[in-house]
């Protein structure tokens, strides 16, 4: 890439930030101006405070000022502090009581999506996902009409007993394997089978996090209605007509219309073969190979750190060995301030003309192939690997360097992909703040690269590399648990959190799972996102900001149909998900539904579900969680998911509308 290129490129991305900012600031004066005027205008101090909370919580979720878990955390601080500051917020007391605004963390929803967490760790130890790869491929040969559907609804079903994103994350690797084999490129597989994945969490009240929580938000909601309007809970199959309703739409959509609206990009598949250099010439454009060099004793380079010497030479050293030393070459015995010795030895990554530079510069000698490395640097030990950031992932906002990668996690890394553009070593990708969805090329010893398989910051793409075996032979005891935890919760009275903690628990004492496995399982950033906004629905509920809202909503909608009035909610719950969490979401606007299911003359609870199951549809932006995950792999961008989604979108609301209204 030339020089103009770059600096062009820079340029940029400069404009890019500084136009975010600006919108950023924009924003904020609007969200100030809209607050004051709503407060202005509400009924009480106490509905104004909530008000405002609420507007801060939407422009913090939106314009991810912080992460969507910090903001919900410091939402519920300042919740708790509104208790010590009352008076001088002109109220009588605190909006929610402290001694239950950690009540979250103990809640039916948390503990159940904790449990469903773990119960998918613990299937895909077992090695069923690989199976399940190819009996695909033996049923659904290499033609794209039999295998989308297939894949599609197999990850649909999967999806609705546990998160959508872990169904996702768990066959990326499937995919990419059947990619491989089968010749289709992964930007006409990975949408359809992530479109899928978030409507598989509409088929049961597990599936996804708002139908998880929904349940809870109900009751909260009954404690501030009369006897006669409080709402029954739903069902675990309760929405299962829905969600299947929903699936085969999807399915039917992408195999009609998927030659139109999915972008067929050519250099989209995986590897055969782990660090195949076909492959990655003609996905990445990298012609990089192995290479072994002597360094002698009045060479330049001795005393030099390796951080001085691979950016500016375009190399990558992946292991050293320094005469009369020990062998560095893997994970926590290589890094950026290693220095190099007289007459030792360097593994080089690099392309060749880049080597012979290199060479050259330095005095150095070129080995006849691997001889002091022949061991730890064969394609039986390392390679190169696709590994991808995905939603949540503690990384984001944080470079290489930032993380010491190659010491902590043993990864050097060569390539850095992005929005459909690949940069290399000497263009400072190590020096980069990671984002959702960026996907990374790296050499790694394939221990290390195992190891990183249960790193939720990681999602491994690389799917054929010897690995560490998983556990066929905890087959049974896994199916065993995942069936009892689903006949606790079909066939007893037993609460669901504690039925699917039967099956998680269960998981970690037949040795599915290792106790430090199950814990590295649970995405803790949303146990804490969901855990501190629940409060602030408490809050929005209890102090009448609902009802209020509600009103001011039905002067609108008040006197149309109402089947229009319900499409509103789901265009409403529709944005709210394309732009915050879809936790975040159903939290704050099924009190809003229920109370203008009421006012309107409506079921509350049917309009409560409409906010739970419109939270799942969220397909235009990459915005979702799963939608991020496949963004990168898929060679995506933003163009491709309006395309695709657009249509998406309007038939989930369409199919959602119609089946609800002939079922309930």
């Amino acid at each position: 890439m030339s020089t103009l290129s770059r600096l062009l490129r820079v340029r940029l991305r400069k404009v890019k930030l500084r136009k975010l900012r600006s919108i950023k600031w924009l924003a904020g004066v609007i969200f100030i101006t809209f607050g004051w005027y709503v407060i202005d205008h509400a009924p009480s101090n106490e509905v104004a405070w909530v008000t405002g909370l609420l507007l801060f919580t939407i422009y913090l979720f939106v314009f991810e000022i912080v992460n969507v878990d910090e903001a919900a955390i410091t939402i519920m601080v300042l919740l708790g502090v509104s208790s010590l500051l009352a008076p001088s917020m002109g109220l009588e007391q605190g909006l929610v009581d402290t001694q239950h605004l950690f009540d979250g963390f103990s809640s039916n929803a948390v503990i159940s999506i904790i449990a469903v967490m773990i119960i998918g760790a613990g299937l895909d130890k077992t090695g069923i996902m690989s199976k399940l790869a190819v009996f695909i491929l033996r049923i659904g040969g290499t033609t794209e009409s039999r295998i989308i559907p297939i894949i599609s609804g197999t990850v649909g079903i999967i999806s609705s007993f546990m998160q959508n994103v872990g169904a996702a994350a768990l066959f990326l690797p499937v995919v990419s394997r059947i990619s491989a084999r089968s010749g289709l490129p992964m930007s006409r597989l990975l949408m359809p089978m992530g479109f899928t994945a978030i409507l598989g969490g509409t088929v049961t009240m597990v599936g996804s996090s708002p139908l998880i929580l929904l349940n809870d938000l109900i009751l909260a909601s009954n404690v501030a209605l009369p006897e006669e309007q409080q709402m029954q809970t739903w069902g675990l199959f309760s929405v299962t007509p829905i969600g299947l309703a929903l699936i085969v739409t999807g399915i039917l959509y992408f195999v009609l219309a998927g030659k139109f609206v999915l972008p067929a990009v050519s250099a989209e598949s995986s590897t055969a073969v782990t660090g195949s250099s076909k492959y990655l010439q003609e996905v990445y454009g990298i012609d990089y190979m192995l290479f072994e060099v002597n360094v002698p004793a009045d060479s330049p380079l001795v005393g030099q750190v390796l951080n001085d010497i691979e950016s500016i030479n375009k190399i990558r050293v992946i292991a050293v060995k320094a005469a009369g030393a020990g062998m560095r070459a893997s994970r926590g015995d290589i890094s950026r301030d290693v220095d190099i010795g007289p007459n030792s030895a360097l593994g080089i990554l690099c392309s060749p003309e880049h080597l012979k530079d290199f060479v050259d510069k330095y005095g150095l000698t070129i080995q006849k192939g691997l001889r002091v490395f022949s061991e730890v640097l064969s394609s039986a030990q390392a390679g190169i690997a696709e590994i991808v950031i995905p939603p949540g992932s503690a990384l984001i906002g944080k470079s290489a360097l930032d993380v010491w990668m190659r010491k902590t996690y043993g990864l050097a890394m060569v390539a850095l992909h992005r929005d459909g553009e690949t940069m290399f070593e000497g263009e400072k990708i190590r020096e980069m703040p990671f984002e959702s969805g960026d996907t990374i090329l790296a050499h790694t010893t394939w221990r290390a690269l195992a190891h990183l398989e249960r790193d939720r910051n990681f999602v491994i793409v690389t799917s054929e590399y010897p690995r560490e075996e998983t556990r066929p032979n905890k087959v049974f005891w896994a199916a065993i648990f995942f069936s009892l935890a689903l006949f606790l919760v079909l066939f007893t009275d037993l609460r669901l959190s504690v039925a699917l903690m039967v099956g998680a628990i269960g998981m970690v004492i037949s040795g599915v799972l290792k106790i430090e496995e199950a814990y590295q399982s649970v995405s803790w950033g949303t146990v804490f996102l969901l855990a501190s906004l629940i409060p602030l629905g408490l809050a929005v509920e209890t102090s009448g900001t609902a009802k209020w809202i509600a009103e001011q909503t039905l002067l609108v909608v008040g006197g149309m149909p109402i089947w229009v009035i319900q499409a509103a909610v789901a265009l409403l719950a529709t944005f709210f998900t394309l732009v915050m969490s879809n936790v975040g979401a159903t939290v704050l606007l099924v009190p809003l539904a229920v109370n203008i299911a009421i006012g309107a003359g409506a079921s509350p609870a049917i309009f409560a579900l409409t906010v739970a199951l419109a939270a799942s549809n969220s397909f235009i932006l990459p915005t979702h969680q799963v939608n991020a995950l496949i963004k990168g792999p898929g060679g995506y961008g933003v163009p491709d998911f309006m395309k695709a989604g657009g249509v998406m979108s309007l038939l989930f609301i369409v199919v959602m509308l119609i089946v609800m209204n002939i079922v309930y």
